[in-house]
């Protein structure tokens, strides 16, 4: 009782409060839109790799070093079929790269790419404290004057069911690279569940003595973050951001650095990550509220309830595709950027609690009893609820093929998605990987051969070039660009991985598995044609427990016939141009 009155804003009494007035709500059956008229919101769409994305880029990358990152990872991937933490997940079985390690390099390329581009020196005219905070984040001794490298600082939220997981998978790999002082774990508590309309507790079935609990949903995040003390911490040591993310999207990090630098350069306090999204498409809209009375808001509206809401409103044709062939409401993927100092000011006054709702499963029409217990949940995505209408809360519109990838279905339940529907499984989680990296690479003038279509898990995918790279090789497209030189092309069979910063392709044909490992300090310059047998994705299924399940889940294992694997483990300058 006494955990539970503690983790919650306002105590146990406040909880209880607030499920009277929300199940009181739901028995009447009313509509939390009620006055409210939607419209578009004010928000940027962006189109990959032109002029206007580069800039956002570069202006997200330089900002970087004063954000800091919020992993939501409480869940377990038994949604998937497999048995571990998420974020242990292979993202892509390539490299077998797990998700958290993706996320970790990919900040670790950011804090590197945010120090190369601004070279910052700790000033004279810095208070003691900052200077303080900037040498103790240094990887080697400073002074006043020295360039420095400020850590970005990773924030991970956990749960009871992922918290000592995450942690050994954490330091049984070194924290992939990153010092263990920059990671913090925050453990979300469960809230009590309710058994009836007047909100009495609901007792474990298994132990009468004990309340029974279930998860409040990722919206504690904020709570967390307030009650940790660290959001002031990080005000006082300059940063300015705060960028929140969910465990199981290997795309992402391809849309964070542009992302940051529409933040930064529109001075938007909260910013939502989006995509485009087919009118009546299930998934969330970013969606402008204005009430009657004056009051407005940016939110996301489930997609069930904004048609109905825009036909209210006088909208005959509901969420309809305008004229770019998309809805107007972009679709809400569930990441924030938030400014800190506005968002520390906002939950200063709420104590980080954000809106909840309820979803009682009532046993018959009167609503007056229920079939299982229920319990108050709250979402991450609603924090700009409470927010004046002066904030400034916009979103940035990404291509979906570049940010947009979950894995949350298992392979069963994906195969009977229907076609032309994303399958949101560890099979098209790793396949839009591979197509994002080759269209990168297309759109940078390498001549990457089109995808052919498999079937993986009763799923047909399209299947690119095996193209991955470490996020130090090519975090923006302009790195990327930089690094591919003359006429380059890569077979659809192809593999090919980039494992360092400093390599460079160049007049290279390749026709098979190229696997490049470079140290930081050694130049690598690629070219020639390169052909071998390559490696091979040979089916397997689900059901076959011989096979491992991380690779059972995504449908099939792959097969390293031949390959050409050369690594640099000295600085210096390397050129690497076999002929056939």
């Amino acid at each position: 009782v006494a955990k539970l009155n503690s983790s919650y804003p306002g105590g146990l009494a406040s909880y209880i409060k607030n499920a009277r007035e929300l199940l009181a709500d739901s028995k009447v059956g009313k509509n939390p839109y009620d006055g409210f008229t939607p419209s578009v919101p004010t928000g940027e769409v962006l189109s990959f790799g032109d002029d206007n994305f580069i800039k956002y880029e570069e202006a997200g990358v330089k900002e970087a070093q004063n954000a800091a990152f919020v992993l939501v990872a409480g869940g377990l991937g038994e949604r998937l079929g497999y048995n571990g933490i998420k974020v242990a997940l292979l993202a892509e079985a390539t490299t077998g790269t797990c998700f958290l390690q993706l996320y970790i390099e990919s900040i670790l390329a950011l804090q590197e790419g945010s120090c190369r581009l601004t070279q910052a020196k700790v000033q004279p005219s810095m208070s003691p404290e900052l200077v303080k905070y900037f040498v103790n984040n240094l990887p080697g001794p400073a002074s006043r004057s020295s360039t420095f490298q400020k850590d970005i600082l990773f924030v991970i939220m956990t749960s009871d069911d992922t918290h000592t997981r995450t942690l050994e998978v954490l330091e049984s790999n070194s924290y992939f690279g990153m010092k263990p002082t920059q990671v913090k774990l925050l453990k979300q508590e469960k809230v009590a569940c309710l058994d009836d309309n007047d909100a009495r507790l609901a007792l474990d079935p298994h132990n009468k003595y004990q309340i029974q609990t279930k998860p409040h949903g990722h919206g504690d995040v904020h709570s967390l973050l307030y009650s940790s003390g660290l959001l002031k911490v990080w005000l006082d040591a300059g940063l300015r951001w705060v960028l929140f993310f969910q465990d199981t999207n290997g795309l992402l990090f391809k849309a964070i650095p542009a992302s940051l630098g529409v933040s930064a350069t529109k001075q938007y306090q909260v910013n939502s990550l989006a995509v485009q999204r087919k009118a009546k498409e299930a998934m969330g809209g970013i969606t402008r509220l204005t009430h009657s009375d004056g009051r407005s808001m940016v939110i996301n509206v489930e997609y069930n309830e904004l048609d109905p809401l825009l036909r209210a409103a006088g909208h005959p044709d509901g969420d309809a595709n305008c004229e770019t062939g998309y809805s107007p409401f972009p679709g809400n993927i569930n990441q924030l950027i938030l400014e800190l100092g506005p968002y520390i000011e906002e939950l200063t006054k709420t104590g980080g609690a954000i809106k909840e709702f309820v979803n009682p499963k009532y046993k018959d029409a009167s609503k007056t009893s229920f079939k299982s217990s229920t319990r108050l949940e709250c979402m991450m995505q609603d924090y700009p609820k409470t927010l004046p209408p002066t904030a400034r809360v916009g979103f940035t519109v990404m291509d979906k093929w570049l940010a947009y990838a979950p894995v949350k279905n298992n392979p069963e339940d994906a195969s009977k998605v229907p076609k032309g529907n994303p399958y949101h499984s560890a099979t098209s989680g790793e396949m839009a990987i591979y197509r994002a990296n080759s269209l990168i690479l297309i759109k940078a003038g390498v001549q990457v051969e089109g995808p052919v279509q498999q079937v993986f898990n009763g799923q047909e995918v399209e299947v690119w070039p095996r193209i991955t790279w470490k996020p130090k090789w090519g975090l923006t497209f302009s790195e990327i660009k930089s690094k591919v030189r003359q006429s380059c092309s890569v077979s659809q069979r192809s593999t090919m991985v980039l494992k360092g910063r400093d390599i460079f392709l160049e007049d290279l044909s390749l026709d098979g598995a190229l696997i490049i490992n470079s140290i930081d300090g050694a130049e690598v310059k690629v070219g020639g044609s390169i052909q071998n047998k390559g490696w091979l994705l040979e089916r397997i299924n689900y059901k076959d427990t011989s096979s491992p399940e991380e690779l059972r889940i995504r449908g099939f294992k792959i097969n390293k016939l031949e390959q050409l694997e050369q690594t640099y483990s000295e600085p210096g300058k390397f050129i690497l141009k076999p002929q056939c």
